[in-house]
């Protein structure tokens, strides 16, 4: 029983368990890599509030934003354009399609690069301010909530207002009211 107690003493005892001490060099912990995954998350947070507390206001925001803009309604409209033009002088637009079969390819592999690029990264924007704002709207539920509470008892202590001043408004003396009752109960 002494050489099983020691190797069990060895494996599980002494205030440290081998097993797990070896697992853990080969295995990653769940919850230290849980927590590990949150701090990060959290710092990305904390990194993405600082770049994005100050609202940008100037000049030349608002024209870059506006600039930023134009290119999909450009295509969009260009697009459009093309067909329309096709439609109206397709002997113009035949001899304007030919020029672009000139365009060699390496061009057109750079061109939908660029454009994958600018919309790429014009949706990775569009999808950070978006989170943005659900995390904003995600601080101002408890207050929405606190309002909605505070709009309910008002409601409540209204209706119940109500509810007495009616029954005493019934319950009043109204000379008219008894006069006609008067009259009617013969």
């Amino acid at each position: 029983m002494g050489l099983i107690g020691d190797l069990l003493t060895l494996l599980f005892g002494g205030g440290r368990n081998v097993l797990v001490e070896t697992l853990g060099a080969v295995r990653e912990n769940a919850e230290a890599g849980a927590e590990r995954d949150a701090k990060s998350k959290s710092e990305a947070l904390s990194q993405f509030a600082t770049e994005f507390a100050q609202p940008r206001k100037g000049l030349f925001d608002r024209v870059i934003d506006g600039l930023n803009r134009l290119p999909r309604p450009l295509l969009a409209f260009g697009t459009l354009g093309l067909f329309i033009s096709a439609m109206v002088n397709p002997i113009w637009f035949a001899s304007r399609m030919q020029g672009i079969a000139l365009v060699p390819e390496p061009l057109w592999w750079l061109m939908g690069a660029i454009v994958s690029f600018y919309f790429g990264a014009r949706s990775q924007a569009k999808g950070q301010e978006f989170q943005r704002s659900i995390a904003e709207t995600a601080i101002r539920a408890s207050e929405v909530t606190a309002r909605l509470k505070a709009l309910d008892a008002l409601n409540s202590g209204a209706a119940a207002i109500e509810a007495d001043a009616s029954e005493s408004a019934i319950l009043a003396d109204n000379p008219a009211l008894d006069e006609w009752g008067a009259a009617h109960d013969r």
